[in-house]
């Protein structure tokens, strides 16, 4: 892959990682208000409990899709960004479009996704 896309790939990488810690701010935020409020009964209790289980699964996935923005990240760093990390060969270019932090080709990814992998 030539330089020009590997540099559009980590810059489209770097935005996705930035949105992705606002977000988790922005939600740690909520969370910390949350647990400010002085609930007075049940209801408002049952409320903010859900409310704070809510925003603590946003951030697992969060997380996750941070891990796999900085793998990609790293692949690029090491010159195997646009190859499988299963087969090793060549990922389609369409594909890391959609998905730049994607790092098996959809051969590899149906595999991993029936548990063959």
């Amino acid at each position: 892959m030539d330089q020009k896309k590997l540099k559009a790939f980590r810059e489209r990488l770097m935005q996705k990682k930035q949105e992705i810690l606002e977000a988790y701010n922005k939600n740690k935020a909520y969370g910390k208000q949350a647990d400010e409020e002085g609930a007075q009964d049940i209801a408002d209790k049952a409320s903010n409990s859900y409310t704070k289980e809510f925003l603590f699964s946003l951030s697992n996935s969060e997380r996750d899709m941070l891990q796999l923005v900085d793998e990609a990240l790293n692949r690029i760093g090491d010159r195997r960004y646009g190859f499988c990390v299963a087969c090793e060969g060549e990922m389609d270019k369409k594909r890391l479009e959609a998905v730049p932090w994607a790092k098996h080709c959809i051969s590899c990814q149906e595999k991993q996704e029936q548990g063959l992998l």
